[in-house]
């Protein structure tokens, strides 16, 4: 191996996305030989000592993906100063995991954790639009103008304009309905926002699909490591392979 840059040393070593590794290098917490280092300096992890906030960066880790069924009222992110439960409570992996994509502390459902950067920047990032379904209760039966708004995009209270959505009644309820409701972003609690938006207030939320990858017949707070052909159609879907 040759020198590379520090910041794609560090994210294939599983510390996040290059863009999130550029941040830590920015904030002064990697050194190189003893040294803080600048954006741009190159190492080679064979011989360079390279550390982050102190911690000896090793060879390049196995990369994995993990698949949650995440229970309501538990955070999908790493808060340290938060004492709410979190999916990394039942994921415990010596590996930087992190979450590909968020899902609300109220919300269930699939959350896929990894230790690959770039995986996780091309599934997250906006310009990318990758499918998110989910399941959703609304509290009102929606009619055809609600539906047809919400399928062409919504502008919401900040002035933000949803992308096009694909939706589909799944059943109706004594007072409202089960939607279907396939989306490409994320914005924070987007599907909430919406329905409050169009009069249809949400109830509960499952996220049943990211990309290929479904949450199929995976238990509440129960979690599984995806099989290498599933890794290799994650990674093809997500345009790496």
């Amino acid at each position: 191996m040759t020198e590379d840059r520090v910041q794609k040393i560090l994210s294939r070593a599983g510390y996040g996305s290059r863009r999130g590794c550029e941040k830590f290098i920015d904030e002064g917490r990697v050194t190189v030989n003893g040294e803080v280092i600048q954006l741009g300096t190159k190492a080679d992890p064979r011989k360079d000592e390279i550390r982050l906030d102190g911690e000896l960066i090793g060879r390049p880790e196995k990369k994995v993906v993990v698949a949650l069924n995440k229970p309501r009222y538990m955070l999908s992110i790493h808060a340290p100063d938060d004492d709410r439960p979190s999916v990394f409570d039942i994921v415990k992996d010596e590996r930087h995991l992190y979450p590909i994509g968020r899902l609300d502390y109220d919300s269930s459902g699939l959350v896929l954790l990894t230790n690959d950067g770039e995986l996780a920047n091309r599934l997250t990032h906006p310009r990318y639009e990758h499918d998110k379904e989910y399941e959703v209760r609304v509290t009102k039966r929606p009619d055809d103008e609600q539906l047809a708004i919400w399928r062409r995009g919504v502008v919401l209270e900040d002035g933000y304009r949803t992308l096009p959505a694909t939706i589909e009644v799944k059943a109706y309820t004594k007072s409202g309905a089960w939607l279907n409701i396939t989306i490409q972003e994320g914005k924070n609690r987007q599907i909430r926002r919406t329905g409050a938006r169009i009069g249809l207030p949400v109830r509960q939320i499952q996220r049943i699909r990211i990309g290929p990858v479904q949450l199929g017949k995976l238990q509440v707070g129960n979690f599984r490591y995806l099989q290498p052909e599933e890794l290799k159609e994650l990674r093809k879907y997500a345009g790496l392979d």
